[in-house]
């Protein structure tokens, strides 16, 4: 008869703690294959135990292969050479060498946004509005393109300070532009040729192969894509960021803009994806109008987010579609949920509906201006300024640094490293390396600290010109 002692049991229930016993001991061997175990009703009372203890621990350990019951008969141990043991205890966990932009001093490379800079406070009571004024609302599942009081608030975001004339049936919410991206190559079909600048964001060609369709890349002039390398790739669909193009600065004219507003009327199958992710920070001059107010022919798909106006971590996105393509969204891939919890959706729509957004991008406009201005007079300020040209610096939150330099980009990037300093080359950029302009760095300030602004600066030129 099987006698377990429960006295170290701790804080394990009685069956779990009868079934680890039973567990281990065939484990062990000290319960043979094919071997009979004790009735239910025997073994209770053997323990003093309930025969629902004992029920429950037989049960447990028949659904994990260790048992098996023949009718009538009783309970056997099953043979366990073909099972692989699991795993009792927790791996040790290896550290990882990785280096965080938090290893540098200043982060020149990426956009992000420091904490002082988030109001946290307005969002924090925005949390506990929801939560109160909207918990039947959260419970409920939210419609495929987002909850219909956020996209009507963007739609009236995008009039006030777009231009832009949308339903709120146009547009579709997202957790982040990449999952839009995915939405549009099943709109538009995986048979169709897309094309991005070059230089441009090389995040978005990995999106588009990952997706598994015919990317190209088209070269760019001083106006944006080339309209003659565009006709050559025979491409059909366009992914630009006409504004305030990264990493160049490049903004579209209205010319160059009705071009391709030609091109993609050309044929019923172009469209435009418009990208318009940091249109909010133009910090010279009035804001540019999007290539989606102009466009009359129901051609271009207009993208934005909310990381760059609230937090890079705060993953919604959104798209206008035209209408034609509302429709078939509505139509064919409706049966997507929404990838933004409602809470955030409802929080977000409250943020924007009660005007707390307009007087968060007008701080951060100023904020980014004075940020920028610091860091011109103190470019400005080196003993090297006559060997460097500042370009692009009146929009979006980063320019570019041409530098009269006989070292590589290569070598410049590990030279201003040894200062603590993490920075990016445009060169970088493009996919075509036969074009790539050598000698010029971007200048991401965002998620500089205004404290380090002048160290930093001073480490980047020591590198250059010094290191």
């Amino acid at each position: 008869m099987l006698t377990y002692s429960f006295e170290n049991r701790g804080q394990q229930s009685l069956y779990e703690y009868l079934y680890r016993q039973i567990k281990n001991d065939i484990l062990s061997g000290a319960l043979k294959s094919g071997e009979k175990l004790p009735s239910k009703r025997a073994l209770a009372k053997n323990l003093n135990v309930s025969t629902i203890t004992v029920e429950n621990s037989y049960n447990q350990l028949m659904a994990e292969g260790y048992l098996y019951s023949v009718p009538k008969s009783g309970f056997y141990v099953s043979d366990i050479t073909s099972l692989k043991p699991l795993e009792t205890l927790r791996p040790e966990r290896r550290q990882k060498k990785e280096i965080a932009t938090s290893d540098y001093y200043a982060d020149f490379a990426n956009n992000s946004t420091l904490a002082d800079t988030f109001p946290f406070a307005t969002w924090s009571k925005l949390n506990r509005m929801t939560m109160s004024d909207y918990a039947k609302e959260l419970m409920m599942r939210s419609p495929s393109g987002g909850i219909l009081p956020l996209r009507e608030t963007i739609a009236d975001y995008l009039y006030q300070f777009r231009g832009m004339l949308v339903e709120p049936e146009q547009i579709i919410v997202g957790a982040g532009t990449e999952y839009l991206y995915g939405i549009i190559i099943q709109l538009l079909g995986r048979d169709k040729v897309y094309a991005v600048e070059d230089p441009g964001y090389q995040k978005i060609t990995r999106i588009y192969e990952a997706n598994n369709v015919i990317c190209v890349h088209v070269p760019m002039d001083k106006n944006g894509v080339n309209m003659n390398a565009l006709t050559a790739t025979e491409a059909d669909i366009l992914h630009i960021s006409p504004s305030h193009h990264f990493p160049t600065g490049i903004i579209t004219p209205v010319s160059r803009r009705y071009e391709l507003l030609s091109w993609a009327s050309q044929d019923e199958q172009r469209y435009i994806i418009e990208d318009d992710y940091d249109s909010e920070f133009r910090l010279t001059g009035k804001p540019i109008p999007s290539l989606q107010s102009i466009d009359s022919a129901g051609k271009v798909i207009y993208m934005n987010t909310f990381s760059k106006s609230l937090s890079s971590t705060i993953r919604i996105s959104y798209m206008v579609l035209p209408k034609a393509l509302a429709d078939r969204y509505s139509q064919e891939l409706n049966f997507y949920a929404c990838t933004v919890s409602n809470f955030d959706q409802y929080t977000l729509y409250q943020f924007i509906e009660k005007g707390y957004m307009e007087k968060h991008i007008n701080r951060m406009r100023n904020y980014y201006r004075v940020q920028r201005d610091n860091l011109l007079n103190c470019i400005r300020s080196q003993k090297h300024f006559n060997k460097v040209k500042i370009k692009e610096e009146n929009a979006g939150l980063h320019f570019l640094l041409e530098i009269d330099t006989p070292y590589s980009d290569e070598e410049l990037i590990k030279r201003i490293a040894k200062q603590g300093i993490h920075i990016s080359c445009l060169s970088q950029y493009f996919h075509d390396k036969k074009r790539a302009k050598e000698h010029t760095l971007i200048i991401n300030y965002s998620g500089i600290q205004p404290e380090r602004i002048e160290n930093a600066v001073t480490g980047l030129f020591h590198g250059v010109f010094e290191g």
